[in-house]
C-alpha cells in the first residue's frame, strides 16, 4: 500500500500498453486507496501476521506468472540475495505487518493519511543518510508543514482524545519503515544488473518466506475461513501488491517518477472516502483538513532545486520497487 520507487535500474525496457497511462494512472489510485479498507476487513476474522502472510503470498505470486510469462531471470549471488532479504524485511515484512496490527484499534481512515507520511519521513532521513540530498527552504518548509498536518489529523490541541496512541504509533511506524527501506535499496542495489520485475518478485518471495516463519510461531491456524475477509486478503495481495507493482512499473517508466508519483497523493484521499462510505467509519473536520495539509507538505519536500534536478538528468531511470498502498519517498513517487 503505500506508493514508492527506488533507484534500481532495469536490464530490459518495459513492454508498452495499449491502455492510456491516465486509465492506468486512475486504477493504481484506486487500487492502492482501497488496500486500507480491504487491511480493515481482514483483520475481522484473521490475525494479522496472517492477512500479511496472505498479502505476500497472492502478491509474489501474481509477480512469479508475470516473471514466468516474461521469461526474467532471477537475479544471481548470495550478495544480492542477501540485501534482497533485508529490503524485504524492511520494505514488506515489517509495514505490511505493523499496518495491519494498527487497523486493529485505528480506522482505515487514519492509516490510509499516516501512510502520506512516507515522503516527510523520507526526506528527514536523506538529510542524513544521502549526502547529495541536500536541503533547500522550501523541502524544509515542506517538511515542518507535513508535520503540522499530522498534528492536526491527529488532534493535538485536544491530546490525541478518540485516537489508539500504540495503533496509530504503529502506522506511523510502518510509514517511517518504508523511507528507511528506501534508503537501504538506493544504497545496497542502486545499479544491479538484475531486471526490476525480477528483483521486486524476488524481494516479495523473501518477506513470504519470512512470514511464513513469524506467522505459525504467532497465531493459530484458523478454525474458519469466511468468504468476505478471505476475498479482501486475496484482493489485497493480487491485486494491491502484485498487479499493483507492475502497474506502478509501467507508469514510472513511461511517464517518468515525477508524474508516476502524484499517485501518492490520490491514495489518502480515496482510502478516506472508502472508510467512509463502505466501512461508516466517523469522519471530523480535522482529518480532512490535516491530510490536506499532510499532502501540500510532502509536494513541496518533493521540490528540487535546479541544479539538482539537472545533475540527476545524467542517472539512469528509476524503477518503482515497493511494495505497497506507498510509500513514497523523495525521489519517486
Amino acid at each position: 500500500m503505500s506508493t514508492a520507487t527506488s533507484p534500481l535500474t532495469t536490464a530490459t525496457p518495459p513492454r508498452r500498453t495499449p491502455i492510456d497511462w491516465r486509465v492506468r494512472f486512475g486504477v493504481l489510485s484506486l487500487i492502492w486507496g482501497f488496500s486500507f479498507l480491504l487491511i480493515k476487513v481482514g483483520t475481522q476474522s484473521y490475525a494479522p501476521f496472517q492477512v500479511t502472510f496472505g498479502r505476500l503470498f497472492f502478491g509474489t505470486a501474481v509477480l512469479a506468472v508475470a516473471i514466468a510469462v516474461r521469461r526474467e531471470r532471477l537475479p544471481r549471488g548470495l550478495r544480492t540475495w542477501g540485501h534482497l532479504t533485508v529490503a524485504a524485511f524492511i520494505l514488506n515484512a515489517v509495514p505490511f505487518s505493523l499496518f495491519s496490527y494498527a487497523e486493529l484499534t485505528i480506522p482505515s481512515t487514519l492509516a490510509g493519511i499516516c501512510n502520506a507520511t512516507s515522503p516527510l519521513w523520507g526526506m528527514l532521513l536523506s538529510l542524513v543518510a544521502l549526502s547529495e540530498d541536500r536541503p533547500t527552504r522550501r523541502r524544509v518548509g515542506g517538511l515542518g508543514l507535513g508535520f503540522i498536518g499530522v498534528l492536526t489529523v491527529l488532534g493535538a490541541w485536544q491530546g490525541f482524545s478518540g485516537l489508539d496512541v500504540t495503533g496509530t504509533a504503529m502506522a506511523l511506524l510502518a510509514s517511517l519503515s518504508y523511507a528507511v527501506g528506501w534508503i537501504y535499496v538506493r544504497r545496497a542495489l542502486a545499479g544491479n544488473s538484475s531486471s526490476h520485475l525480477s528483483l521486486t518478485g524476488s524481494q516479495l518471495f523473501m518477506a513470504t518466506l519470512q512470514l511464513a516463519v513469524v506467522t505459525p510461531l504467532f497465531t493459530d491456524l484458523p478454525t474458519s475461513f469466511p468468504v468476505v475477509p478471505l476475498l479482501a486478503v486475496v484482493a489485497l495481495g493480487s491485486l494491491g501488491t502484485g498487479l499493483a507493482l507492475l502497474i506502478q512499473y509501467g507508469l514510472v517508466a513511461e511517464v517518468g517518477p515525477t508524474t508516476g508519483q502524484m499517485v501518492t497523493y490520490f491514495v489518502p484521499v480515496i482510502a478516506t472516502a472508502a472508510g467512509v462510505a463502505v466501512l461508516n467509519e466517523p469522519l471530523h473536520w480535522n482529518t480532512p483538513v490535516g491530510a490536506v495539509v499532510v499532502l501540500v507538505g510532502a509536494a513541496l519536500t518533493q521540490h528540487r532545486s535546479g541544479s539538482s534536478r539537472t545533475a540527476r538528468k545524467s542517472e539512469p531511470k528509476p524503477a518503482p520497487q515497493r511494495l505497497s498502498p506507498t510509500p513514497v519517498t523523495a525521489d519517486q513517487p
